[in-house]
């Protein structure tokens, strides 16, 4: 084809997109697996080096492609993460700042993108934007989900538009289902995203793992006990919470079983991500897919005596993130860029030829996948947090984390410091976050500095001047029956 019938040709495919034009072109599009996890951190991967969790299927995953050692969220709580996953925005942005916002239905994705392209899409699973609706959502040919957290046993899910419980351990039911769409589907490229309950509280083991951990020794971690005149005084006055080491604990027994049952969950997600792997390796497409997989967030488990998201803490915002394509990733990669969930977006619709959001802030992976250098790469990214009264243990968040330093804020907390005090920390130095330098003499100029950075990326974002409601006084009672 030469460039004026190339011309002609795509002149008149608005909608059919990239999968009618590949077709003209002999190419190919990339089919897209998206799977994601709820609340699992960064470093539960044993690539990742964790000492006890064995992960083999998302290992081969990452030693087939790339491995982000620096992703991030910018809220970390579900449903915004979920949605900056999807748009590609900021929570200010996209306009879903808590757990019971749905994902605005005209609000642009990678999805309904991918579908205007001409892909097959399906999502099954948990989808946790929109607290107690599970109908179809725009952007999905194919729709499984159900209506907030789910059930580990159980679940009851709309399956198209009609409403069934499913018998069964939730990480198995959902590969299944996901494995049926993969084997039935059309001819057509297409885009799935499995999204899963583990490893969310209260976690429950499938019984071939309940017991996986019980002879490892689980120590509290060296940040447990760091609740001193350092640190925001909030910190002190949740630790009998839900929210703190010293709570309920979601109910389990003692920290140690569960720290084990976190883990013990995680353990199906990895035969999950094993089934789907060899599934498209059989049907002849795993080198025409991408997978990415990722987390919605981190989690405490127990750092800094606390344990939940929501705060800009490392185990908090850290996420793993993993993705593979032979043809954009030519060899294995770790990459240490500081790169945030809603790069997922761009670098999806980057790699699939397809219509870019133009609203998006965020960037396309695609030049650090194939392993070159990009030097106007982000050095630094903004995080923030809106307190919830459903949720009263963690005041409002506002930070800047660069690729060696971090500076939390706490707004509204200016009138009273030793409550909202502010925190820094040189990551280099002290990746646990044990040293908050904010009082530190020789650490005021840092201080300083970045504070006039964080300003300049709110304003930049159009988040300044903030207008976040106040803080108003924690409440420490235990939790509510649901936890999200």
């Amino acid at each position: 084809m030469n460039r004026r019938h190339f011309l002609a040709a795509s002149a008149g495919l608005p909608a059919a997109g990239c999968y009618q034009l590949g077709k003209m072109l002999g190419k190919r599009p990339p089919n897209v697996v998206f799977i994601l996890t709820d609340d699992q951190r960064w470093d539960c991967l044993g690539v990742a080096g964790h000492p006890f969790l064995k992960t083999p299927n998302l290992d081969r995953l990452a030693n087939e492609g790339a491995r982000f050692a620096n992703a991030f969220v910018t809220t970390s709580i579900c449903s915004p993460s979920r949605a900056s996953f999807l748009s590609g925005l900021y929570a200010h942005q996209h306009g879903v700042q808590n757990n019971f916002t749905d994902f605005p239905s005209g609000l642009p994705s990678w999805p309904v993108h991918l579908k205007r392209a001409g892909y097959d899409t399906a999502y099954i699973g948990k989808w946790h934007m929109g607290e107690l609706d599970d109908s179809v959502r725009p952007g999905f040919d194919h729709w499984i989900s159900h209506r907030g957290q789910g059930q580990y046993w159980d679940t009851e899910f709309n399956i198209n538009g009609n409403r069934q419980t499913v018998k069964g351990y939730y990480t198995h039911t959902v590969t299944n289902m996901a494995l049926d769409w993969l084997k039935n589907r059309g001819s057509k490229p297409f885009a799935l995203c499995l999204g899963h309950k583990a490893p969310h509280g209260k976690w429950i083991p499938e019984p071939k793992y309940e017991h996986a951990f019980d002879n490892v020794e689980i120590k509290r971690p060296p940040t447990a006990g760091l609740t001193g005149p350092d640190m925001p005084s909030f910190v002190n006055e949740r630790i009998n919470t839900w929210h703190g080491i010293n709570g309920n604990l979601y109910g389990h027994k003692n920290f140690e079983e569960f720290v084990r049952n976190y883990h013990a969950t995680i353990l199906s997600v990895d035969d999950s991500v094993g089934a789907i792997y060899n599934a498209l390796q059989q049907s002849g497409e795993l080198d025409n897919t991408l997978i990415v997989f990722a987390g919605d967030n981190g989690f405490l488990l127990g750092e800094h005596a606390s344990i939940d998201k929501r705060t800009m803490w490392e185990e908090s915002i850290r996420i793993p993130l993993i993705m593979r394509h032979p043809r954009f990733i030519p060899k294995p990669i770790v990459l240490n860029e500081l790169v945030l969930n809603q790069d997922v977006a761009p670098t999806i619709l980057d790699l699939c030829d397809a219509e870019p959001i133009p609203t998006a802030p965020s960037a396309s992976c695609r030049r650090l996948l194939a392993g070159e250098v990009d030097p106007g790469w982000r050095k630094s990214f903004y995080y923030s947090y809106n307190y919830e009264s459903e949720f009263p243990y963690t005041p409002n968040v506002r930070g800047i984390r660069t690729e060696q330093w971090k500076y939390i804020h706490y707004p509204n907390g200016d009138e009273s410091p030793d409550r909202y005090l502010a925190e820094l920390y040189d990551l280099r130095n002290d990746p646990l976050e044990q040293k908050n330098l904010i009082n530190e003499p020789g650490a005021s100029e840092k201080a300083t500095e970045l504070k006039y950075d964080l300003r300049n990326l709110q304003e930049k974002l159009g988040t300044w001047p903030d207008t976040m409601p106040l803080n108003p006084q924690l409440k420490m009672e235990l939790p509510e029956e649901s936890i999200r």
